[in-house]
């Protein structure tokens, strides 16, 4: 991410001139994703409030603002605790829904 100051303020670039696929994804209180990984794409999240997530074998909190990369090939989740958690996020490469790898999934969805 490029942040870019400006007389009326300053605006966060994420993406240029790059195939890529944008969403915003809202976790539920006490509800996670799939722990999960992808062969052809990697994901940039961007939190909008405070929030959870899983890189690896490591869990941690990310502030509101605070940005993960997730490479290609790692393993990762987004959890909320008692609060719902929103982010923003930017997948490069090719976004199909087929290319998730479940891990782990409390949903049965393995």
């Amino acid at each position: 991410m490029k942040q870019v100051k400006k007389p009326w303020g300053d605006f966060k670039l994420f993406v240029l001139n790059k195939k890529c696929t944008v969403k915003i994804i809202t976790v539920n209180p006490k509800s996670e994703l799939s722990l999960q990984k992808h062969k052809h794409r990697t994901e940039t999240w961007y939190f909008l409030t405070d929030g959870y997530a899983q890189k690896g074998k490591k869990r941690f909190k990310v502030k509101k603002d605070g940005i993960v990369k997730i490479e290609k090939g790692v393993i990762h989740r987004l959890y909320a605790e008692s609060k719902k958690v929103e982010v923003l996020e930017i997948t490069i490469g090719n976004h199909d829904e087929k290319d998730i790898i479940r891990v782990e999934d409390k949903y049965g969805r393995v």
